[in-house]
């Protein structure tokens, strides 16, 4: 009875929950399950030694990476929660944070397959040429670095991608976000990729941290449906560009995903 009692104790957390949703899905990395579950990496990585510990999770070696996924037992449905666990995902669907985490899967692994030495094996020789993206992911830097050095702006830029893209080209870039844990991932991103010449500010889109015509160019990508007022954003944005410079937006069409506005996306 104890043992059941923490076994049971241990599956009634939500955050476990969806962590163990994701992994029967695809194996993945702390550094992938936080960005999936938007969940700092201690506590992910707290919620994975308890789940190891209760043999619910394994931990694999590949490529210089320690992975995660369900334990055989589990994903072979012999487990004795394993039914309880497949109803309860099956029944989770269409829950607003399921399809959130679901979303955010899909775009964690199409990272992946652009970054070769992450996820491919030592008997894939010839793979790094057939993953799927790599091709305009290396044209679009190529691209990039025919741009002349002008100064940019990332509005809204979340956890620094695109902003790390950019100052690939770029003679500066200066990355605002309203979140300072978003922030604070991106600065590490930066510096883990040794990223130097991006300046990190915290703000609002409606009222930019930025002097008037500061950059060439301003981009809000994905960044413009988060605006409590998007008609503010933008002349916000015309106003920090400078005469002749270019402003970028990248946005969703119209659609009834209330989740996207939700605050898991910035939080």
């Amino acid at each position: 009875m104890k043992s059941a009692s923490s076994l049971y104790r241990l599956l009634g957390d939500e955050a476990r929950l969806r962590l163990l949703r994701v992994l029967s899905q695809e194996r993945l990395n702390v550094t992938e399950l936080t960005g999936v579950l938007g969940l700092a990496q201690s506590g992910v990585s707290r919620h994975l030694g308890l789940l190891k510990d209760a043999g619910l999770v394994i931990e694999e070696r590949d490529g210089g990476f320690t992975y995660y996924g369900l334990a055989p037992a589990i994903r072979e449905g012999e487990y004795r929660v394993a039914p309880l666990l497949r109803t309860q995902f099956d029944e989770a669907a269409g829950d607003a944070v399921v399809r959130a985490d679901e979303a955010r899967l899909q775009e964690v692994l199409r990272l992946r397959k652009e970054n070769f030495d992450a996820h491919a094996g030592p008997d894939t020789r010839d793979a790094r040429q057939l993953v799927p993206g790599r091709s305009w992911a290396a044209w679009s830097r190529a691209l990039g670095l025919l741009m002349p050095n002008l100064k940019v702006a990332d509005l809204g830029c979340g956890e620094g991608y695109l902003t790390i893209e950019a100052a690939r080209w770029a003679s500066r870039v200066i990355a605002v976000d309203r979140s300072e844990l978003v922030l604070r991932r991106a600065r590490s991103l930066a510096r883990r990729r040794r990223v130097s010449n991006v300046i990190w500010k915290k703000g609002e889109l409606e009222k930019l941290p930025l002097a008037d015509a500061t950059v060439e160019i301003a981009m809000l990508s994905q960044a413009l449906h988060h605006a409590q007022d998007p008609s503010r954003a933008l002349s916000e944005a015309f106003r920090v560009t400078a005469a002749g410079g270019r402003l970028l937006v990248l946005d969703l069409r119209r659609h009834e995903q209330d989740w996207v506005r939700g605050k898991t996306m910035t939080s």
